[in-house]
């Protein structure tokens, strides 16, 4: 998955920094020219939605689209209830990855 959204942010003119785990992500301290963090919800040492409180806690308001295959109601709540501005669930087009990454753009302009 991490491949594949790599290359579609790549078609689109994007420069995609990946990490392969929640604690790579948080080595990561530059956010600045960020438009948008992508977290799948299930990462292999934690939780997309606990990181994203992390990095709201360390005072870093990047706009999150969280990917997931869990359909779970519960987890959806909690993924909206964290200002995220998409949940999209695999498989997923891509165009609505695209679609908010576009309009984060936009509005940090």
């Amino acid at each position: 998955m991490l491949g594949a959204i790599k290359r579609l942010l790549r078609q689109h003119d994007y420069e995609p920094i990946l990490f392969s785990s929640a604690q790579a992500f948080t080595s990561h301290a530059d956010f600045e020219k960020a438009v948008c963090v992508i977290l799948d919800i299930n990462l292999k040492d934690g939780s997309g939605i606990e990181l994203r409180h992390r990095l709201k806690a360390d005072g870093i308001s990047v706009p999150v689209i969280y990917i997931t295959g869990n359909e779970d109601p519960a987890i959806r709540r909690a993924a909206l209830d964290s200002d995220c501005i998409a949940f999209l669930t695999k498989p997923f087009s891509a165009q609505s990855l695209i679609d908010p990454i576009k309009k984060a753009l936009a509005e940090r302009s």
